[in-house]
């Protein structure tokens, strides 16, 4: 039985092939409509097998992987899925479910309007509650719990969190926002350049995480077999989705321009590409900050447009090759970002939006590189998110987060806060935005950087910025 996530997404007018009965199937390059335009999957089996165990129940919820990593919202949820969800099925979808779907496991769901109350952080911006608890012998401690839920203690912190996308993992050098999916294994040929620190094979870990996530989300009684995970994770490494028609611009690729998924499967990527420490592991060349190339065809347009008309695809256009230009090179000084400041010994980095982003035409850092840029911290709480006060055992030192991010697995104070970042790819097609959804749209997002690192954009530039960010 199809799930509803993929019942909606079907009914939006995408054709379901019936291959004389054998298999059901959804043609390549099926499009879906976001805020900024439409994007486009394509896989590299030449359609998207609905008979594979992605689209299938293995645990005792009824939920399975498309339930929160639905084709029609980027291969993720948004507040808008979710919410039309909830409305067709009284807050009885899969979806929400107690175990962490709702903002504490002991909720009353009895009614519509309880459920409605008890789901509100999903409804509201499509998180997730993880449970996790305190590390054994971590370097701090728990003083105090501020949950507005009443649920969330030592034994199991509650951390609101976006889905991941399952489309474009061949650019992945982590999973999961905090890394706990990302196995160390030594004698690994993908290690940190010049350290003994070393990991698994991407496919090896999402292995692991489709079936964690089968016994955690889906609530499953058993482990799944090794070929449902071979399965599962062969299906989702060929998915690439990427944004295929702006509403201002138009066709991303017309112009020789080269946006879109078919592109985004041919650009190359592996461990290290363009690191921007230790420069490409396998060519040795130093750190290109010129990492994004998708709209040079378009920069011809910045001479002759006129930027005041915004309705016009040349001046769409231009906007969002200006916008790649700044993404590439606008100087930002990066001061106090734990896992990159300190780690290198510099009060102050002189850098880009691609000293973090620095994989070519993708978006992500090519190498884990878990960062605190500020997201969790106290200042940006709002009263919907539980609130952790920290202390450092030797110290005494205080920390207040909504999510102490990575150290709630190593232990580690200078953990604290550190979350990896996401490809980029396709962003125009998941809002809200960063690990707990507190940036509601792009906007916000290019707002809260220029805030945090007080780059001093202009208007225009805020623009530029949106429209190459809805372009990817």
């Amino acid at each position: 039985m199809l799930g509803s996530a993929l019942i909606t997404f079907m009914a939006t007018g995408v054709t379901v092939a019936d291959d004389k009965g054998k298999s059901e199937r959804i043609p390549n390059m099926f499009k879906s409509i976001n805020d900024h335009g439409i994007d486009a999957t394509y896989s590299t089996a030449g359609y998207i097998d609905l008979n594979n165990p992605f689209f299938q129940s293995f645990g005792t919820n009824g939920r399975s992987c498309v339930t929160c990593h639905a084709p029609s919202e980027g291969w993720v949820i948004t507040p808008k899925g979710v919410q039309e969800r909830f409305s067709k099925t009284q807050g009885l979808d899969p979806l929400f479910r107690l175990n962490d779907g709702a903002n504490s496991p002991h909720a009353d769901i009895t009614t519509e309007d309880k459920r409605r109350a008890a789901f509100s952080m999903l409804l509201n911006k499509a998180n997730i509650r993880v449970g996790i608890g305190m590390p054994a012998n971590a370097e701090f401690r728990l003083i105090e719990v501020d949950d507005p839920y009443g649920y969330a203690s030592e034994t199991e912190l509650s951390l609101f969190r976006r889905p991941l996308p399952t489309t474009n993992l061949k650019f992945l050098s982590a999973i999961m926002w905090d890394g706990r999916e990302t196995t160390n294994v030594p004698n690994s040929s993908e290690c940190i350049f010049g350290t003994s620190n070393c990991f698994a094979p991407v496919h090896a870990d999402l292995s692991n995480q489709a079936n964690h996530a089968t016994l955690g989300h889906a609530e499953a009684l058993q482990d799944l077999t090794m070929e449902q995970r071979n399965a599962i994770v062969k299906f989702e490494s060929g998915l690439f989705t990427a944004q295929i028609h702006d509403k201002n611009a138009g066709n991303l690729t017309a112009r020789k321009a080269e946006g879109g998924p078919k592109k985004l499967k041919k650009q190359e990527f592996y461990f290290g590409i363009n690191d921007t420490v230790a420069g490409d592991y396998r060519t040795r060349a130093s750190f290109n900050p010129e990492v994004m190339s998708l709209y040079d065809t378009w920069d011809r347009y910045n001479q002759n447009a006129d930027r005041n008309n915004k309705e016009s695809i040349v001046g769409a256009r231009a906007a969002i090759a200006r916008g790649q230009t700044l993404f590439n090179s606008m100087p930002i000084h990066i001061s106090g970002v734990k896992g990159l400041n300190d780690d290198l010994g510099a009060d102050v980095i002189q850098g880009t939006c691609t000293t973090c982003h620095n994989t070519p035409n993708s978006g992500n850092h090519s190498v884990p590189m878990p960062l605190d840029i500020g997201v969790a911290d106290e200042s940006r709480r709002t009263p919907d998110m539980p609130l952790y006060t920290l202390e450092h055992n030797v110290t005494g030192e205080i920390i207040k987060t909504t999510d102490p991010g990575r150290a709630l697995l190593t232990g580690k104070w200078k953990d604290i806060g550190r979350f990896k970042g996401p490809i980029l790819r396709a962003v125009a097609s998941r809002p809200p935005y960063f690990h707990d959804g507190s940036a509601a749209d792009l906007p916000a997002v290019v707002d809260f950087y220029n805030t945090r690192f007080s780059i001093g954009l202009t208007d225009q530039e805020k623009a530029d910025l949106v429209a190459f960010l809805a372009a990817l």
